[in-house]
């Protein structure tokens, strides 16, 4: 649709159909709901444990950042990541490969000398790294206003803030 036929929707009054309509962001129960979706493609236990580890470990960074989602920045390339990899890198790297036979995919060759599970091995890990990095990002704010807060009590009160005396008795 031109600009021009807008504008007269517009003006007759009937524009709303004529506006796109976007998808909401997801959520909070989105996201976990998409982890709760990988979760239970690893339920029919065809998946070896070194996969499942992984996938565990991915899920868990995810669930530990959702609360500190908002510390990235709404809209940060941080937050997207976090979402897309729940609700798209994590379940289709592993649908791919739970979709091959597994003695095939587990020894045959597809990529150079790696076979399907190497493929695999190699996504998961560089997915739980970056996780494991953006879950820094998101707690590292918390840490700075925790160091912060502990300046300005010694600024204060003018103790020091190195930690309780763990002596135990006269040396």
């Amino acid at each position: 649709m031109g600009l021009r036929s807008w504008i007269d929707k517009v003006r007759a009054g009937s524009a709303d159909d004529a506006l796109p309509v976007s998808p909401p962001a997801p959520t909070e129960a989105d996201i976990v709901a998409a982890l709760a979706r990988v979760e239970q493609m690893l339920a029919d236990g065809n998946a070896p444990p070194v996969v499942v580890s992984r996938v565990h470990r991915i899920a868990g960074l995810i669930t530990d950042t959702l609360p500190r989602l908002r510390n990235l920045g709404q809209g940060s390339y941080d937050s997207y990541s976090v979402v897309a990899t729940a609700t798209d890198y994590l379940p289709e790297a592993l649908g791919g490969y739970l979709r091959l036979p597994r003695e095939w995919a587990d020894t045959r060759p597809i990529d150079g000398y790696k076979t399907a599970l190497m493929v695999l091995i190699d996504q998961l890990e560089l997915l739980a790294a970056t996780m494991d990095s953006i879950l820094d990002a998101a707690t590292r704010s918390d840490a700075q206003a925790l160091i912060a807060h502990g300046h300005f009590l010694q600024a204060k009160f003018g103790h020091p803030t190195d930690g309780p005396d763990l002596a135990l008795g006269p040396a």
